[in-house]
This record gives C-alpha cells, structure tokens and sequence, in this order.
C-alpha cells in the first residue's frame, strides 16, 4: 500500500469505479448529538482532496444540526467486489460558499429544486405535501436559474486518522492506518486484522 493516504484512497476509488454496479462514492457518516447519541446513514462522497472529504447535504437536517453541534464525524466506504474498506475520522468544517454554489450548479435541475421543496429530516405528512412543493419550486423558478438554497451547503471531513482494510486469505486481512500528526504529514502503521 502507498504511503500517501490521499493517493491510496484515490488508487482505490478508481478501481471502485470500474468495479462497483452502482455508486463508488457511496459512503456510510456516522455523526452523534452533544450528548454522545450516534447515528449513521449513506451519503455520497462529491470531492477528496489533500483538505478532506466532502458531501452536501441540507443544513436543517437530522445530520446537519448533529455537526453543527458536535462537528465530528466518521465515514465508512465498503467497496464488497474488492473486498476492501477504508475508515475516516476527524473534525468536520462548512465548506466555503462559493464551493457549495459551485457543486449545486453541477446538479440536475430537478435535483437543484428537490433541495428546495424537501423539509429533509422532517415528518412529512404526505407525499402529495412533497409533490406539491416541487411544483410550486417549479413554477417559483420557472425556466431560470435555480439558486442555492441558504440551507443547503457541504461538509469536508478532516482527516485525523485513514484506515485501509483489505481481505486476505484466511482472515489474516490487512489493516494499514494513517494517523495525521500536527505538521501535516502523517504517521503509519500496520494493525492486526
């Protein structure tokens, strides 16, 4: 395996690309309350680079208020063709404005509405509530631009520490862990499977 964890992890999705029948980039975020209570859900991954790990998502959401309270968080990508995973830990940074505009410009449109009709996280108390919204988005934006939302933005994971798990016959599997040190480069080491 690569000593940078950034390059391994890039090697590795790419290999996911090819492999994986639908989204590579899907990744499990566990985030947790004040109060220490976790919660997980899929989300996807939209940008890595030597700064972190981004998704977006709405800001009014069940995880948007967990990291806004508690700004840490732990991603896990599961790649099963490859029999691989990789670990994220770290404190969790809003993303600039301009990257969110940037990304929600990329959206289909109906995505771009979708993040303006949904109370995301909240009840919904029927699903003609939702269809309604979308229409009225619809018509509010007519044939012109869709702006980003003032509740929708990203998230980048910080890196403090990156595992990368690979079977291995017998179950002897190998586990290589990145952990950061305060100079920005990073300290490695092999675990027991």
């Amino acid at each position: 395996m690569a000593e940078d964890p950034y390059a391994l992890f890039a090697a590795w999705l790419e290999e996911a690309s090819r492999s994986e029948p639908n989204d590579p980039n899907a990744m499990c975020l566990a985030t947790a309350t004040p109060d220490g209570r976790p919660s997980a859900r899929m989300v996807l991954l939209k940008g890595v680079d030597q700064r972190g790990f981004v998704f977006y998502t709405n800001l009014e959401s069940r995880k948007g208020e967990e990291l806004a309270a508690n700004p840490r968080a732990a991603l896990c990508f599961h790649w099963k063709t490859l029999a691989r995973s990789v670990r994220v830990e770290g404190p969790v940074e809003r993303v600039s404005d301009a990257e969110a505009d940037a990304y929600f410009a990329t959206r289909p449109r109906t995505s771009r509405i979708g993040a303006w009709a949904s109370r995301q996280s909240r009840p919904l108390e029927s699903r003609f509530a939702l269809e309604k919204a979308v229409a009225e988005y619809s018509l509010k934006f007519g044939l012109g631009e869709v702006p980003r939302p003032p509740h929708w933005s990203g998230f980048r994971v910080l890196p403090q520490r990156i595992e990368f798990w690979r079977d291995m016959p017998f179950r002897l599997h190998e586990r290589k862990l990145f952990t950061a040190r305060p100079d920005g480069g990073w300290d490695v080491s092999a675990l027991y499977p």
